[in-house]
């Protein structure tokens, strides 16, 4: 008992660091030695659009300046999560960033799927999806992911996300087949046609955020039944390309996090339940979930 105590005080001694990590912005969480949590948020940071200077750079001027407690000399397990840290390459570029500038920390690099499952599900049995700008899935065991199915992105799949939602609306704009009342009320409110949407697509960057822009509106005009049947099939679509494709998805539960599960998760639990799942957890953001999770890990922790 007594060697149980000293290594968890052990473990404590060290504080924890935990970021997850978007394109946008990441949200930090540092549980320091009495564990109290502080938070903070700094810009963005992908790996396949960033370097590793850039991530190095929000840690010092930006992350640094929030958190006094926190140096280059500083004993801290450090759990970061972020999109697209699944490929080998791309977690290499965190982890430079990340031992430059503490060298003294243990470090783990995660996906942003393992950061959802951990913060609905935590050592429970279940699947997850992330449903945001874009969408993915997973079978979680309680400790991680064991089955994936591939999403393909917003050119070939991800159906259900915000970029999905936007899409299917766009294609019934351009091509007439909404209500007239509508579409004089998309346009009023964006003032574009069809060059500037194709433009935005077609030649800008960041077409998927550009489409999943236009949720928000959706979501303003669900009093029109044209709207809600638009955001039913696509969630039906999300339900057919991913989640019953899953040998145990009547099985066991569903937990979803992200903008698009949360604002809509009255339809999205009417379609589930359509479909025999049986949804758990909603969350908007893993952040808070994720904290728990590791305080509740740094208390077992033997």
């Amino acid at each position: 008992m007594s060697l149980i105590i000293y290594t968890l005080a052990h473990y404590l001694l060290h504080m924890i660091l935990i970021a997850d990590s978007g394109s946008t912005k990441i949200d930090w969480r540092l549980i320091d030695d009495d564990t109290k949590i502080h938070q903070c948020c700094t810009q963005g940071f992908n790996p396949y659009n960033n370097s590793s200077e850039i991530l190095s750079s929000i840690i010092k001027y930006e992350l640094l300046h929030h958190f006094s407690q926190l140096n280059s000399q500083s004993k801290v397990y450090l759990y970061f999560y972020g999109a697209g840290c699944g490929a080998t390459s791309n977690k290499d570029i965190v982890k430079t960033a990340l031992h430059k500038e503490f060298p003294l920390a243990t470090i783990e690099v995660n996906t942003d799927l393992l950061a959802a499952a951990r913060a609905t599900s935590g050592t429970n049995v279940g699947l997850v999806a992330i449903l945001g700008t874009g969408a993915n899935t997973c079978y979680y065991n309680g400790k991680g992911i064991i089955e994936n199915i591939a999403s393909l992105g917003y050119l070939l799949g991800d159906e259900g996300s915000g970029a999905h939602l936007g899409k299917t609306f766009i294609q019934s704009y351009l091509n007439k087949e909404m209500p007239e009342d509508l579409a004089i009320r998309f346009y009023e409110r964006f003032k574009i046609g069809k060059y500037e949407i194709l433009d935005a697509v077609y030649k800008q960057p960041n077409p998927n955020r550009f489409l999943a822009s236009f949720s928000k509106f959706i979501y303003q005009n669900l009093k029109e039944q044209f709207v809600v049947d638009l955001v039913v099939d696509c969630f039906n679509q999300f339900f057919d390309k991913y989640i019953c494709k899953y040998q145990k998805h009547n099985l066991v539960k569903l937990s979803c996090v992200g903008s698009v599960a949360f604002y809509y998760s009255n339809i999205l639990r009417a379609v589930a339940a359509n479909k025999g799942v049986s949804i758990d957890t909603i969350i908007e953001a893993p952040i808070a979930g994720l904290t728990l999770y590791h305080l509740e890990v740094s208390k077992n922790f033997n």
